[in-house]
């Protein structure tokens, strides 16, 4: 319970501290798309224009790659319930899916979904993603980890908002030559440096869940992917309803200059994307 507490007081300073260089941004809805009731998201990336989505719970994980027009899996690959998958991304060929508590990774062929092989995972996965060079993931700590693509460490970075480490760095996306985390248990996203780890500007995804579809179970924003072909980020939330999860993706789309942000969670008997535009604030 300290540790949920203790990165409760610092990502609230997250909105609240008075750093001049952080930008800060807010969203609005502008559309609406469905989903597949039954993912909880832990993965979420584009490759070549189509969405994947990688999905965990004990017992019950999955990847698929997404028709978005229908929320439904085009291809699904079901994993061992001994297996809590989390976080995917493609780098090169090949397609990296990792698990939370294993410690092993399994790669598969990025245009076929075709299993090639697994390897020894050194650490808990979390998210995942890549510059188009590296793997680029988190563990839920405050670090960032750059490694090649047989997960040989390249280096680290510690995420840091004025001077202070960012804990429970999870799901990730590369855009633009910055990296967009959520953290776990909170309603923003930052947007940080790759260089050297500091936070250069948080996304305010407060309110996005109507209150009306809040249980006492709702849990996490989590999931975020960036389609190049159209511009467009999508980032999720998941919850629980009573003791078992569902996943209603609600994905909501923020859109500065040229890009949009798809944020998609899940509660019971509602099941869509929602778009958003994002405007920074004044």
């Amino acid at each position: 319970m300290r540790k949920i507490l203790t990165v409760v007081a610092m990502v609230f300073a997250l909105l609240s501290c008075a750093d001049a260089t952080v930008k800060e941004y807010k969203l609005e809805i502008v559309a609406e798309y469905p989903h597949d009731t039954e993912s909880y998201t832990q993965g979420l990336f584009f490759h070549k224009g189509d969405m994947y989505e990688s999905t965990g719970m004990n017992g019950k994980s999955t990847l698929r790659k997404v028709d978005m027009q229908t929320g439904k899996p085009v291809k699904r690959l079901d994993f061992d319930r001994k297996y809590f998958i989390e976080g995917s991304t493609v780098l090169g060929d090949n397609l990296y899916v990792l698990t939370w508590e294993s410690r092993i990774a399994f790669i598969y062929d990025a245009k076929t979904l075709t299993y090639k092989t697994s390897k020894a995972y050194p650490r808990e996965g979390w998210g995942i993603t890549t510059d188009g060079k590296q793997l680029i993931a988190s563990d839920g700590s405050a670090n960032l980890y750059f490694m090649d693509g047989d997960f040989k460490l390249d280096r680290k970075v510690t995420v840091t908002y004025d001077d202070r480490p960012v804990r429970w760095i999870n799901e990730l996306e590369y855009i633009d030559g910055k990296i967009w985390a959520n953290v776990y248990t909170y309603d923003e996203i930052l947007i940080i440096d790759p260089k050297d780890g500091v936070v250069e500007g948080v996304i305010d995804c407060r309110g996005l869940l109507p209150k009306k579809l809040y249980t006492v179970t709702t849990d996490v924003l989590n999931g975020i992917a960036y389609d190049p072909e159209n511009e467009k980020i999508y980032r999720g939330i998941d919850y629980a309803c009573g003791t078992v999860h569902v996943h209603a993706c609600i994905c909501r789309c923020v859109r500065e200059q040229r890009s949009d942000l798809c944020l998609h969670g899940q509660q019971q008997g509602y099941y869509s994307y929602r778009l958003y535009r994002k405007n920074q604030c004044k």
